[in-house]
């Protein structure tokens, strides 16, 4: 029973796995694992063409950096399960401890047991019997940073900024990106194809409604400062007050004060 509670541990799965793995290996602890591991690797290549479109989301701050990671599955009953909660925390631990710089490099970083990040989804994958990845990982960096994490761990969004910030403020500016998706800090920052595209779509809608050709530009350039309002971060409405923009509010705080950067990961269809 101690080798199975132990096995337990170190795997993550079942006690009848468990049991089962110490008898197919005579007591072997090593082999057992092994054994886990493999039954792992066979439910994984199997499930390779499956859809894993729930998960958990989970994000986490602390100085200067942040850090969103979303474990994905099959099942939302597998998502919502206690271990594989647990499974995505200790991924966003590893995140926050070594600040990898990419979700390649994350998945190369070490849990318990000197075993990396991908041998542990695998094992998991042996559990369940469901696809998993590594979906997302997001980060940070800044003089501040904040996170947020929306009920149903679906949803998460981190926050840089230029500055020291209240924790209450910063936490309404990641609520904000949250709630209301923006797709840049500030105009400049959004890509140039979406540019050309909104531009496109005004244009058209003006002369299907009849618009003299010489005016199409100007309309154009009109609907794109409205988009702008509503897409980029700073310039949209607060959502507690409509009367500011995020810019408004965050310089009530301090003259100075602005976004650097944000990251918002979602399991929702937006």
């Amino acid at each position: 029973m101690a080798d199975i509670t132990h096995l337990r541990k170190m795997s993550g799965a079942g006690m009848m796995d468990c049991k089962k793995a110490l008898e197919e290996a005579d007591n072997d602890f090593e082999k057992a694992m092994e054994i886990i591991r493999k039954k792992g690797q066979a439910v994984a290549a199997k499930r390779s063409d499956r859809e894993a479109a729930e998960g958990c989301v989970l994000a986490a701050d602390e100085g200067g950096f942040a850090a969103i990671v979303a474990l994905k599955c099959e099942t939302d009953f597998v998502a919502k399960n206690a271990d594989f909660v647990a499974l995505t925390q200790d991924i966003l631990n590893a995140a926050m401890t070594g600040k990898p710089a990419s979700k390649e490099a994350l998945l190369a970083a070490t849990l318990q047991g000197g075993r990396t990040v991908e041998n542990h989804i695998t094992d998991r994958i042996g559990v369940t019997g469901e696809k998993m990845e590594l979906g997302y990982y997001e980060s940070v960096q800044g003089a501040a940073t904040v996170s947020y994490i929306h009920p149903g761990n679906k949803l998460a969004s981190i926050v840089a900024f230029n500055e020291p910030v209240d924790h209450h403020v910063a936490r309404e500016i990641a609520m904000q990106v949250a709630a209301m998706n923006p797709v840049a800090v500030t105009p400049d920052e959004v890509p140039a194809h979406v540019l050309d595209t909104e531009r496109e779509v005004a244009r058209d809608k003006a002369r299907q409604a009849g618009k003299p050709e010489n005016l199409l530009d100007r309309i154009a350039e009109g609907a794109l400062q409205k988009y702008f309002k509503e897409n980029t971060l700073l310039q949209q409405e607060y959502v507690k007050d409509a009367k500011l923009t995020v810019q408004q509010y965050l310089q009530q705080q301090s003259k100075t004060l602005t976004v650097t950067a944000f990251k918002r990961v979602t399991l929702n269809v937006d």
